[in-house]
């Protein structure tokens, strides 16, 4: 079987038609663009939304790439944002999914995190495990993503409106400068499942969190599928109340 990459524009583009052509699996097309349309997430079974933040450097681009390829890429040279398409097959459903990827474009600031929050069904907010700055960085993009979105302040945000924070480049760990259970007290802070993990050295943990995060995005719409439609027996419990209710109050 063979993997389709089209990559449309971007001054990485070379590589990344290398690292996809060597891949194999079924019904994976993967297309790449400049063109982002900040829509609002309006979420359908079959379309998936997934923003991927963080400061410059961490290494936004290498794991989308790694889970849309299998292959790592160390150096990116864009400063254009873009999006990934790609069809992908859970529980035997196929699904559109989405990744935004910021690349070198700030995605700190509170006017560019609210658009991401509006148009995304899900998030993974990625720090360097070498970089404190970059830590801090996480720590703003979560900050601002709890203020703009309604829900932050409720109990079960974590299963309808998933947020992942990812600490990479584990394989830098002689480096560290933040501590793994720093990032596990500010996920725990912000109700978000945590993951440390290297782009350029796990390829299965890099794909296990992507495809956790899309699991979450579909279960957590089926949740809200279900609070916004009341049970038939229910339904029909409220209308026979207020039918005989309103008899008893006319007799």
């Amino acid at each position: 079987m063979e993997d389709r990459m089209l990559v449309q524009q971007g001054p990485h583009s070379a590589g990344l038609q290398q690292a996809g052509s060597q891949q194999a699996g079924p019904q994976q097309a993967v297309t790449f663009s400049h063109q982002r349309n900040w829509t609002s997430s309006s979420f359908t079974m079959n379309d998936i939304k997934l923003a991927v933040l963080g400061g410059e450097g961490v290494g936004k681009s290498a794991l989308i790439v790694r889970f849309l390829t299998r292959r790592f890429i160390g150096e990116y040279a864009s400063l254009s944002e873009c999006i990934y398409r790609k069809r992908l097959t859970v529980d035997g459903r196929q699904l559109n999914l989405e990744l935004y990827d910021p690349c070198s474009q700030a995605c700190e600031g509170k006017s560019a995190v609210r658009d991401q929050v509006h148009w995304g069904d899900g998030f993974v907010v990625i720090y360097d495990i070498s970089d404190r700055s970059s830590f801090l960085a996480a720590k703003t993009i979560l900050h601002l993503m709890r203020e703009l979105h309604p829900g932050a302040g409720k109990r079960d945000v974590e299963a309808t409106w998933p947020v992942f924070l990812v600490g990479n480049k584990q394989d830098l760990c002689h480096m560290r400068e933040v501590r793994h259970e720093e990032g596990q007290r500010l996920a725990a802070d912000y109700r978000c499942t945590f993951f440390e993990l290297s782009a350029a050295e796990h390829c299965q943990e890099v794909a296990l969190m992507f495809s956790k995060m899309v699991q979450g995005v579909c279960s957590g719409s089926k949740a809200k599928e279900r609070r916004r439609r009341p049970s038939g027996s229910k339904s029909m419990a409220k209308l026979i109340n207020n039918v005989f209710g309103k008899r008893r109050k006319s007799v």
